[in-house]
């Protein structure tokens, strides 16, 4: 058993002093950062940036003044100014960058106002969005006056309708915490895709490298394969667990502060203050148990090839497995209650990421959480057994890999040891 720990501190220890394991802990906590101040860095990009300078031509004479109402209740997105030159000299001073464009007011065959928008290039789509909100509004208000309309009598007109929405289930959740829960199940979904992703094939590499290396045939002489596969597992199980500690401690220490922000920002959706505690403790349930079927399955894939450039190539379904649930997971984010998801949330190597989807965003039957747990629990021991076997033969093979039909060739090794 000490020859077994030795080899999990080995593991554990030889990555975490990796360059790529260094890298990614801090882009990580870089990225977090720059999300508790995504305010601040769009203002400060905001303030750096000249607002934009428009000359306006006014074909029919009326428009300009309500146009340039309007324009100053909308925030006065970009300046402008009456044109005093001709539309010629105007294109010449927008090449030269003298002015960054052009608006021509007219009116359309309904006598309604349209517009002509010249600027250098149509890189920057959010300029003629802007024009065409202000245009509308100044349509809105000729219409209004035609039709002898009180402001007030126009807005009541185009006041959304409101609905109300009333959930007969028991418990149901309300759409704030829907919305909450959404949103938190979308971010830990992507956390559990690359790191189940990054941390299997991790795995996959390291016993392709030692093979490569011929390490393994000392391993062999002094530990049990089995022991080998199992100290792997656990050794960068450790890794993940270390860098997702380091990532969620700065990253609640960054964000606790910038929380109230944040979710102003994005109208209460990170708030959290609706998702219960037990949301949080399935998602580090699922993301435990789906590390540990998906690094089982990699770790005798590993084992069957010699070369690190072979094994891309031969984990490549496993990736296919885990994109796949991922793409169920995305599309039953705006429908989690259809038979397809409930089905799939069975199948062992979706139920990490779709059972996990379900129970964030419904109140489903703690049986069914539990019934999730044990196929996953069964899956992870059935492969495991399977895949130690593997494992044991698998080591010992080497030369070029002929995919899967190394299987049959493990298996039979592993029963002659």
């Amino acid at each position: 058993m000490n020859k077994f720990w030795i080899m999990v501190a080995h593991t554990y220890l030889s990555k975490v002093k990796t360059k790529s394991f260094i890298f990614t802990t801090l882009i990580m906590l870089l990225l977090i950062y720059g999300l508790s101040n995504i305010g601040n860095i769009i203002n400060f990009f905001d303030d750096e940036q000249d607002k934009q300078t428009f000359a306006v031509i006014d074909e029919t004479n009326e428009l300009y003044q309500m146009f340039e109402a309007n324009l100053k209740v909308s925030g006065n997105p970009f300046d402008i100014e009456k044109a005093s030159k001709t539309e010629e000299e105007l294109d010449k001073q927008v090449l030269e960058e003298e002015l960054d464009g052009i608006i021509i007011l007219e009116n359309d065959a309904s006598n309604l106002p349209t517009a002509t928008v010249k600027t250098l290039s149509m890189t920057d789509s959010s300029i003629f969005m802007q024009v065409e909100q202000v245009l509308q509004q100044t349509k809105q208000e000729i219409g209004r006056q035609k039709l002898g309309l009180e402001a007030e009598e126009l807005n009541q007109l185009f006041t959304p309708v409101e609905i109300s929405k009333v959930a007969l289930e028991d418990n149901a959740k309300t759409e704030d915490e829907l919305n909450q829960a959404r949103v938190l199940v979308y971010v830990l979904l992507f956390f559990i895709y690359f790191s189940v992703i990054l941390y299997a094939s991790m795995i996959a590499t390291e016993v392709a490298t030692e093979k490569s290396s011929r390490v393994m045939e000392i391993l062999i002489s002094s530990v049990s394969p089995v022991k080998q596969m199992f100290a792997k597992l656990i050794g960068i199980g450790l890794l993940s667990l270390t860098q997702m500690l380091i990532i969620f401690v700065s990253g609640f220490v960054t964000i606790r502060s910038k929380i109230d922000d944040l979710s102003a920002l994005t109208g209460g959706e990170l708030g959290f203050t609706d998702i219960p505690l037990s949301t949080f403790v399935y998602a580090g349930i699922y993301f435990i148990l789906g590390y540990f079927l998906f690094a089982t399955l990699a770790a005798f894939l590993g084992s069957l090839v010699s070369r690190i450039e072979d094994v891309q190539q031969l984990i490549s379904p496993m990736i296919f497995l885990i994109v796949g649930a991922f793409m169920i997971a995305m599309f039953g984010l705006s429908n989690p209650d259809t038979p397809f998801i409930t089905i799939s949330s069975y199948i062992p190597f979706f139920t990490p990421m779709i059972m996990f989807l379900r129970v964030g965003m419904l109140n489903i039957p703690p049986w069914e959480i539990a019934l999730s747990i044990i196929i996953l629990v069964a899956s992870i021991t059935a492969l495991a057994i399977f895949g130690a076997r593997v494992y044991k033969g698998g080591v010992l093979i080497y030369g070029k890999s002929s995919s899967f039909k190394d299987l049959k060739r493990a298996l039979t090794m592993s029963k002659d040891k």
